[in-house]
């Protein structure tokens, strides 16, 4: 497979239990099959020599850089914050779920990993510094209102009725 970052030949390498492919002679990007790189990004997970040397890669993207386009099935992939480390973009193949790491990703990831009530946390946080989202909010919570009123004047009602044929 060829690296979609620089262009040359990946090999195969085990991170612990994991097979990735790893640009060792050119960028030093890493290609993740779908449901790998959720194996190995927090600290804990994944072992050996090809991972250790993986971490000491020194963090390197070329930003200007042209759209990649997947290895596995050729579909151009997007750029877009990992879910689980709020300050690094990934390259993410929506064709077949693969993603690719440039040089040092995979270390920032494992060290800005988030759990998941820090990863609430932060959307929250995100979605609350957007006007349009607060907006949004308050019409859905008017218009939940707005359904639940009768709803509930049908329940009060049944109620009354209930209490009437009991006679209390």
């Amino acid at each position: 497979m060829e690296c979609p970052a620089c262009g040359k030949s990946m090999v195969e390498k085990d991170f612990g239990g994991v097979q990735v492919d790893v640009c060792s002679k050119g960028c030093k990007g890493i290609w993740f099959d779908w449901q790998e790189l959720v194996q190995l990004d927090e600290n804990s997970e994944g072992a050996g020599n090809a991972l250790e040397e993986a971490l000491k890669s020194p963090r390197f993207k070329q930003e200007d850089r042209e759209r990649l386009f997947c290895p596995k099935c050729g579909m151009a992939m997007h750029v877009h914050k990992y879910s689980s480390a709020k300050e690094v973009s990934v390259d993410e193949c929506y064709g077949c779920g693969g993603f690719f790491l440039d040089s040092g990703e995979i270390k920032e990831i494992r060290d800005q990993y988030m759990s998941e009530e820090e990863r609430d946390a932060y959307v929250d946080k995100l979605l609350a510094d957007i006007p349009e989202f607060k907006e949004l909010e308050e019409e859905t919570k008017r218009e939940k209102s707005k359904l639940r009123a009768p709803a509930g004047r049908k329940l009060v009602k049944f109620l009354r009725r209930d209490e009437f044929m009991l006679g209390t």
